[in-house]
């Protein structure tokens, strides 16, 4: 698994349906920097089971995460007109209707091959011809993004285990506060909570705190 952290996050363009029905052929998050943090996130597949409860969870708090600058992006291997047929079918009916952030379709699964998150790889047969080993899918990629493009947290679920809105956002604050404050922040640290400074005075009386 590649360690992203600390680097550039790999560019693309590609297809993607935002605001729930709008189809743009040449999105990337490069529109956003200098501008927007991003949550950018990676699941398997449409029209499964715990995708859809992560999706619209991450709607139902994106106005947690607009209050913070950042933008978030939903990915998978899926075709445009896949992400659009699922954002049109009612939640009673297994859909994710009401959805509006935007879903990459990484149909040529090289998104998610440059991300490091594909469930899989390509190989090729004894008479030259491409075969993929594997899932062709994407694992529960979390890769978040500062305004410069760099990726500063990423965490990489295996397909059953659902991802942790709650945490995203924690995560979000921490960095945001250490970039404002110059401070960094402990275990289980939430906004509201003391930081600290990067000297021993500071971690001996936090500890000595507790």
């Amino acid at each position: 698994m590649a360690v992203l952290v600390g680097k550039k996050a790999p560019s693309f363009t590609a297809p993607a349906v935002v605001n729930g029905s709008e189809f743009i052929e040449n999105f990337s998050l490069e529109q956003f920097i200098g501008k927007k943090y991003v949550f950018f996130f990676f699941y398997p597949a449409d029209f499964t089971f715990v995708c859809p409860t992560e999706i619209i969870a991450f709607q139902d708090m994106i106005g947690e995460f607009e209050k913070r600058n950042v933008a978030v992006v939903g990915c998978s291997v899926d075709s445009k007109h896949s992400h659009w047929k699922w954002l049109q079918t009612e939640l009673k009916d297994g859909g994710i209707k009401g959805v509006k952030y935007p879903l990459v379709a990484d149909s040529s699964m090289t998104i998610a091959e440059n991300f490091d998150v594909l469930a899989g790889t390509w190989d090729y047969t004894e008479e030259g011809e491409a075969t993929f080993i594997g899932v062709p899918e994407a694992y529960r990629g979390s890769f978040l993004i500062d305004r410069d493009g760099v990726v500063r947290h990423q965490i990489v679920n295996d397909m059953p285990l659902g991802r942790s809105v709650e945490e995203a956002l924690r995560l979000i604050d921490a960095l945001q506060y250490s970039e404002e404050h110059g401070e960094v922040c402990p275990a289980n640290w939430h906004k509201g909570d003391r930081a600290l400074k990067e000297n021993a005075n500071s971690i001996a009386a936090y500890l000595g705190d507790r």
